[in-house]
């Protein structure tokens, strides 16, 4: 198996963003392999991202082999601890010195940007798997996005949140890119169908605190609270929400499928029974493709979850193997990067597609809610909207 870890950190001296340019077409250093950089937090706040998504890489190999397009992909794991500058050096590192040919990986929105100029200095792809901005893909034209946009989640709460009745809401996000799309795209959508948002709560990203935010939704009582955080931070919502009574007081509990994380979802407790969520990936996604898995994704982590982390680096590598069939191997990133727009599959998440207009994910998003099954909590999902483009870029594309 070729999925191998590096941990050396080595500062790279020497190396312009605009040196990359002069790079050496990487197809002249090895014919027979083509590698993946995987930048990923594996310590730090959100490692659970780094964990869910490697895991998923290294499964995607197993399943389907290290062969593709005739080449042999090998996979370099970097630990960018969540910070911007330590996954930009990272990113030149591994194009410099270990002559990757694809890019990958990216917990967070800052993470990414940071890298977009040299990807396209390099001309190198750009694979996003986690981080959720709508506009991380219009910072390159080699970034290419297999997980999700805020925005694709947050529109459907909006509607939901009206079909259920609230007119009152308050929305808590955590404060940096994708929660701010999330604010945004909550309440246009919300505003729009006739209902109020009352306050729009931004909670600090490092060491977040949510008491104090939650005990002012205590005291506005509105009819819901929409929360999105980052994978990872769900629990302590849920935990700081009880502790403040919120969860007998009336006001009802939502948000996209950050905050009841299948990866946290059977520590939250009974509390969180019944709690509504817009997400593109459950666990519990009733498919054939999604058992197989899910089953080999517990065999291989026993005791772990899969969540909608750990599906888009699994989408992020069918999406690398899909491109190098199509080019037969070349690894050119321009090459690379065309093959990819237009793609589709049956994901373990149900159908998504590659937009080649904005090279960002197209799928459907599903309205779940928490239910025990055989003792477990699950996200159970009830309807869907299918084919959810970036609304974002959809309205963009309509001035």
């Amino acid at each position: 198996m070729t999925f191998s870890k590096t941990t050396r950190r080595g500062a790279l001296t020497g190396i312009s963003v605009a040196a990359l340019a002069l790079i050496t077409p990487f197809a002249a250093y090895a014919e027979d392999v083509v590698k993946v950089g995987l930048i990923l937090p594996m310590t730090g706040p959100s490692a659970s991202t780094g964990r869910q998504i490697s895991q998923a890489v290294a499964l995607y190999q197993a399943m389907n082999g290290t062969k593709a397009g005739g080449k042999t992909v090998e996979v370099i794991v970097k630990d960018d601890t969540g910070v911007a500058d330590v996954t930009k050096r990272l990113a030149q590192e591994l194009i410099v010195n270990d002559k990757v040919s694809v890019l990958a990986g990216f917990g967070l929105t800052p993470l990414a940007l940071a890298t977009a100029p040299i990807s396209t200095q390099a001309k190198v792809p750009q694979v996003v798997m986690a981080a959720a901005t709508a506009t991380i893909t219009e910072a390159s034209p080699y970034i290419v996005r297999t997980s999700f946009t805020l925005p694709q989640a947050t529109v459907p709460a909006a509607d939901l949140a009206t079909k259920n009745g609230w007119k009152k809401v308050i929305t808590l996000v955590s404060d940096y890119g994708p929660g701010i799309d999330a604010e945004k795209a909550f309440g246009a959508q919300f505003t729009a169908n006739g209902g109020t948002v009352a306050a729009a709560l931004r909670v600090p990203l490092k060491n977040p605190d949510f008491a104090p935010f939650l005990q002012r939704v205590a005291d506005e009582k509105p009819d819901a609270l929409f929360v999105f955080v980052p994978s990872g931070f769900g629990a302590l919502v849920i935990k700081q929400f009880v502790e403040r009574g919120l969860d007998k007081s009336g006001v009802k509990l939502f948000g996209t499928g950050d905050l009841p994380d299948d990866d946290q979802l059977d520590g939250m407790g009974d509390v969180v029974i019944g709690l509504i969520s817009t997400h593109h990936y459950s666990a519990a996604h009733p498919s054939p493709e999604n058992k197989a898995f899910v089953d080999a994704y517990v065999k291989a982590n026993p005791g772990q979850r899969p969540n909608f982390m750990a599906v888009g680096g699994y989408d992020g590598m069918a999406a690398i193997y899909k491109a190098l069939e199509k080019t037969k191997g070349d690894a050119d990133g321009t090459k690379l990067v065309e093959a990819m727009k237009g793609l589709a599959w049956v994901s373990p998440r149900g159908p998504m597609s590659i937009d080649p207009e904005t090279r960002d994910v197209i799928q459907n998003i599903y309205v779940r809610k928490v239910e025990k099954v055989d003792g477990h909590l699950w996200n159970i999902e009830s309807e869907a909207f299918e084919k959810v483009k970036d609304p974002v870029k959809a309205a963009k594309m309509k001035k």
